[in-house]
């Protein structure tokens, strides 16, 4: 009796996890194919706030692109906390280079939060005059029609349009376990909870209305937890509204990595999620090749199944994985498929240090997990 029962629970387990991943890519896959939706008849002024810390290889494409934006009335705002960083020689001769933009580099630290980012970004926050304010990273490639697509997402009853971003250009394997983990994984499941209405924010790109996050505190109350991207969802939520995600992750280049560089990213964010929001994390370790596969390979053990049914899982798994990365236009190649093997291989080990250790450092700042304040969720 007991095998019997073994192996149906086994069994049950694989056709689940098997048939959540099948579910959310072909979700994510339907999702992509869809013709854009309009933009509303009045289009109304947009501040970009892109926060600046240190020099990246990146930076000058990246920041270069929020000049040429196809949208007729917007303003930009870099924001950097101090006039010493590397970056400001470089922002300043983008600024000279497109003067019919009149952007503006802002510098100063205004310490309303324990997250450094926010820090940075309020002065900024104080000088937009746009009815929505778009806070996006620096390391982010911003297409012509960006902020067309943010407001094309803001329907009745939003509370926040945002975006994960998607890895593109990562060199040598590391590069490639980095794009592995923001597309296949963090994307898609992120972009299959929008399809179902549980958008969640991502500090990368986030548009607000004005007048509703001016009236909830401004942006220092983003810096109540742990991350920003979890204080925004919780409150958006809070206020009875929806956190709603652009139809395509925007590009991020990734460049060369090392292993540990993706490792305490990943780590990072892994105790981000588990500190926000423990009921989702929980199950986060069931996510990825890794579980299923341990339990085929326990059902062909007790001769219940073939072994190359355990193969043609393996294909089919990451043959989804690839068929979504192709319409997605992400990495796709055989260096990539070893990244994805090894990112399953990773999640349960990341999944275990999330739970062992408590806040991280960011950037050079201590990032304490604390209690959420009484009486908030």
């Amino acid at each position: 009796m007991a095998p019997t029962l073994l192996i149906a629970a086994l069994a049950g387990f694989v056709i689940a996890t098997v048939g959540l991943h099948l579910a959310s890519t072909l979700l994510v896959v339907q999702r992509l194919r869809r013709p854009p939706p309009p933009l509303p008849g009045a289009l109304p002024r947009i501040s970009l706030l892109r926060p600046l810390c240190g020099l990246d290889p990146f930076d000058a494409e990246t920041l270069r692109t929020s000049f040429s934006l196809d949208y007729p009335d917007y303003e930009l705002i870099f924001c950097v906390a101090s006039p010493d960083d590397p970056i400001v020689a470089l922002v300043q001769r983008l600024i000279a280079e497109h003067p019919e933009r009149g952007a503006r580099l802002l510098v100063g630290d205004d310490p309303v939060s324990r997250n450094p980012k926010l820090n940075n970004l309020i002065k900024g926050w104080k000088a937009a005059t746009g009815e929505f304010v778009l806070m996006t990273d620096s390391n982010v490639l911003l297409p012509p029609d960006y902020l067309d697509q943010m407001l094309a997402l803001w329907q009745p009853g939003t509370g926040l349009v945002t975006s994960p971003a998607a890895g593109q250009r990562g060199e040598g394997l590391w590069g490639a376990l980095e794009s592995g983990f923001l597309n296949g994984y963090q994307a898609r499941w992120q972009l299959a909870a929008d399809e179902f209405g549980i958008g969640f924010a991502q500090g990368k790109n986030m548009m607000w209305r004005r007048d509703f996050l001016a009236a909830a505190g401004g942006p220092a109350v983003l810096g109540r937890d742990l991350a920003e991207d979890v204080a925004a969802t919780k409150l958006v939520r809070s206020a009875g509204l929806r956190v709603r995600l652009a139809q395509h992750p925007f590009p991020q280049p990734i460049g060369r990595r090392g292993f540990l560089q993706v490792w305490s990213r990943q780590l990072r964010w892994a105790r981000v999620r588990r500190a926000g929001f423990v009921w989702l994390f929980a199950p986060e370790i069931l996510t990825g090749a890794v579980a299923p596969a341990v339990a085929t390979l326990a059902l062909v053990a007790l001769g219940a199944l073939d072994p190359w049914v355990f193969v043609a899982g393996f294909v089919a798994w990451y043959g989804l994985e690839w068929a979504l990365a192709r319409v997605a236009g992400w990495p796709a190649g055989l260096r990539d498929l070893v990244a994805w093997v090894m990112r399953d291989v990773l999640i349960p080990a990341l999944w275990c240090c999330a739970w062992a250790g408590r806040g991280f450092v960011w950037r050079g700042t201590a990032m304490p997990e604390t209690r959420p304040e009484k009486g908030r969720s």
